[in-house]
């Protein structure tokens, strides 16, 4: 399943009942972000740093990640900011993982952490790792799993937010939403093969639709206007027909 980047735009689907998400996505080191930057950049779009409920809405991010590398894309290593942080400083006892919490109140006790992570101290901020030109470590390769960071690193930042409802969109699939008020390079993704959203498609064709009901209606006028030309002549037509056949029956009785 193919995946389009379109920036400044975010994956919404039209059942209603899926979140929205847009992937940050910064090339240059320089314009990323810390945590709370990245915090109140999703919270200034309506949305909030992602949360995640269970393993299925993981492998949905994952989906969308995993076509940040593909050939042409330009896009490679560049870790992202989740919404889930710890208060507090210096725990390093078994207890740290527990302590962990999500900056949008949600209970989701769902975590996915890279082995031997969290390590905890300094670090209270957590990425998605994102490193697919890296060598692997103990835990694998550094891709989607879970590390704790100092949370005034710079990485890039997944937002999530509520469903959008928007009728003309083909249920259980996913459609674009602009968002022109982002001022960030970003790069969001999207199903492949996907129809646009149907209004769109359909006025641009709206010029067209009108040239050819005005010329239908002018055809239709003109062929009226004929019609009515011929029921005109035709009594004086049948009048002369009568006319004729009377003078060759009279010249027949002589």
């Amino acid at each position: 399943m193919g995946i389009f980047f379109f920036s400044g735009q975010k994956v919404c689907f039209a059942d209603f009942k899926h979140p929205c998400y847009k992937m940050a996505y910064f090339h240059e080191l320089s314009s990323r972000v810390s945590f709370q930057e990245a915090r109140l950049a999703c919270e200034s779009e309506g949305g909030v740093l992602l949360s995640l409920e269970n393993e299925a809405e993981q492998k949905l991010i994952e989906s969308m990640l995993q076509n940040l590398t593909k050939p042409g894309t330009g896009i490679s290593d560049g870790d992202f900011w989740i919404g889930l942080w710890r208060n507090g400083d210096g725990q390093t006892s078994g207890a740290c993982p527990d302590l962990y919490q999500w900056s949008d109140g949600s209970s989701s006790q769902y975590r996915n952490w890279y082995t031997d992570e969290p390590s905890c101290g300094s670090e209270k901020c957590v990425v998605m790792y994102h490193q697919p030109t890296a060598n692997p470590g103990l835990g694998g390769p550094y891709l989607y799993q879970w590390n704790d960071d100092r949370c005034n690193m710079k990485h890039n930042y997944i937002c999530k937010y509520e469903p959008e409802i928007n009728p003309t969109a083909p249920a259980e699939k996913p459609y674009l939403t602009n968002q022109p008020g982002d001022t960030h390079q970003n790069v969001v993704v999207t199903e492949a093969g996907i129809i646009p959203n149907l209004i769109y498609v359909v006025i641009p064709t709206i010029p067209l639709l009108l040239l050819i009901l005005v010329a239908f209606g002018t055809c239709c006028f003109q062929m009226l206007h004929k019609s009515k030309g011929r029921t005109k002549t035709s009594p004086n037509q049948s009048t002369l027909w009568i006319s004729k056949s009377s003078r060759k029956e009279s010249g027949m009785e002589v």
